[in-house]
């Protein structure tokens, strides 16, 4: 197993990345989206988190965040990622206009079946590769790649412009979330 990928430093920002397993466009309806935002703010209200920046793409999400140690971080991240794939999933089971639906849990219900972590489905890949942010240089490439995510997915002309992201905030715009800001 690779020691790479794991948060040794409670006090460091970390880039992470959370992935729909199998690619699944999940995030392409608002609905599904708004759920996550909720389930962010959940965690900087209730658990710690420290939201330095993000950004919701289709299939996956990118994050700088920290905690405020009130928490492992670890422990957070493995909240949120629970909380939030439990809300998505049942949203998606409540949706009668969801064209995707059976197909969306069927992958989910046949990931699970290859996890013992999980009992019905697994929504989110398990690792979310943390890498601690120690450098200037290193914390300006990733916020730069995060906010260009949409913009290179053709999905808006420039990062500010997309709402699911923190780009409006760095741009000196109000975003959907509380931004501790970092550079």
């Amino acid at each position: 197993m690779s020691t790479r990928y794991k948060i040794r430093d409670q006090e460091k920002p970390y880039f992470v990345t959370f992935t729909v397993v199998q690619w699944v466009d999940v995030f392409t309806r608002a609905l599904y989206r708004d759920l996550l935002v909720e389930s962010i703010w959940y965690c900087q209200t209730h658990k710690g988190l420290l939201l330095h920046a993000w950004c919701i793409m289709t299939n996956h999400v990118h994050l700088i965040i920290s905690s405020t140690g009130s928490q492992p971080l670890e422990a957070t991240i493995r909240d949120l990622k629970k909380f939030s794939s439990r809300q998505i999933i049942q949203a998606i089971e409540q949706n009668s206009q969801e064209s995707r639906q059976k197909w969306m849990l069927w992958i989910f219900s046949s990931a699970a079946e290859h996890n013992p972590n999980n009992t019905r489905y697994q929504f989110w890949v398990q690792n979310s590769h943390p890498i601690e942010l120690s450098y200037a240089e290193v914390i300006r490439q990733k916020l730069n790649y995060i906010h260009a995510n949409p913009v290179e997915a053709a999905i808006v002309a420039k990062p500010e412009e997309y709402l699911y992201s923190s780009a409006g905030d760095y741009a000196g715009l109000k975003g959907m979330l509380h931004i501790d800001f970092i550079d």
